[in-house]
């Protein structure tokens, strides 16, 4: 929606300089034809040049009339510097290019994003700290490779974390941020009956994009497990190439329904649920284990978050405070800050 007076630049996410040009550059990302200048034909060009000449006049009208200093405090995005001189220029295929580039609003600004059936932009995700895991070096390597390999367009393996709860492979999984190239969309339990739609705006798409699915349930008696079982064993649609699973779980989602295991014969329904979760998580090709915290790799957790070795008495007091909590990483966390 194109801004009608100076109010309506409040709440916009704008950046540093003149910000009627900026909010103009905004408008074009997020244009009706926004989507279809990725290919564009020359009927949509032609649409192109029409919104570009009005824009034009609208911003030199809104730069004398109402001129305004900076409202923003980050520097401006290439794709919102690109899109205002095409705007400037009044030249769509300079803006198709662009489009095509870093795609439309919001994946030409944004990096993080949450998913509720609805894209919606992660303005500052909140990255935990660097070098925060302890006792799980060796997953964390192996997840990282394959994140470099799916980046650099080589061939990569959906992912699933599963483990012990509390162990950090939510953070894990977060900390890919740190990758300047990582673009990663968190998909909300609610909304994975909508993943074929998201599926199909991102295959669209200029960049690369991990789908972060956290804390999720293969319950086989749940819907998310037979949406999921239909994406990762062939659909008709498919996984797009420019799209990586990541998943998160623990063993309490994975036998919630089905009790202690069941042998073969004993309870057929129950059996065949077992056989079609562990199926599911074959599906993922590369599965990293996070077994339970244990005493020592407790300590050492509070230790690294203290950033420091700890004293006997604090020790003692970390174990105290784990009694009710168990051994893992959030407890460890806890705990630290109870040290501040």
């Amino acid at each position: 929606m194109k801004p009608e007076r100076p109010l309506d630049l409040l709440a916009l996410d704008l950046p540093a300089g003149e910000p009627w040009g900026y909010a103009y550059a905004q408008v074009l990302l997020k244009a009706p034809w926004a989507w279809r200048a990725l290919r564009p034909t020359p009927g949509v060009l032609d649409l192109m040049g029409r919104s570009l000449e009005e824009l034009y006049l609208e911003l030199l009208r809104r730069r004398e009339e109402e001129p305004l200093g900076s409202l923003g405090e980050r520097p401006p995005h290439p794709a919102e510097e690109k899109a205002l001189r095409a705007l400037l220029a009044r030249d769509p295929k300079a803006l198709a290019e662009v489009l095509q580039t870093y795609g439309p609003w919001p994946y030409a600004l944004y990096r993080a994003f949450r998913f509720d059936g609805t894209v919606h932009p992660v303005l500052r995700p909140k990255l935990p700290p660097e070098d925060v895991l302890v006792g799980y070096e060796g997953e964390r390597k192996a997840l990282e490779e394959n994140v470099r390999r799916f980046l650099e367009g080589r061939p990569a393996l959906h992912t699933l974390l599963y483990g012990a709860r509390g162990t950090g492979k939510s953070t894990l999984a977060k900390s890919l941020l740190r990758f300047p190239e990582v673009q990663m969309v968190e998909v909300e339990p609610s909304a994975l009956g909508a993943l074929d739609r998201l599926l199909e705006e991102l295959g669209s798409l200029p960049k690369r994009f991990i789908l972060f699915l956290d804390d999720l349930s293969l319950d086989p008696e749940g819907e998310a497990f037979h949406h999921l079982k239909a994406l990762l064993e062939g659909s008709l649609q498919g996984t797009p190439e420019n799209v990586l699973l990541l998943a998160t779980s623990n063993r309490r989602h994975l036998v919630r329904a089905l009790g202690t295991n069941p042998l073969p014969g004993e309870d057929p329904q129950a059996w065949d649920a077992l056989q079609d979760t562990l199926a599911l998580g074959e599906r993922f090709g590369l599965v990293l284990t996070f077994p339970p915290f244990d005493r020592a790799l407790y300590l050492k957790a509070v230790a690294r978050h203290l950033g420091r070795p700890l004293s006997r008495e604090e020790e003692e007091k970390a174990l105290r405070f784990a009694l009710a909590r168990g051994f893992s990483g959030r407890a460890a966390e806890q705990f630290a800050r109870t040290l501040r």
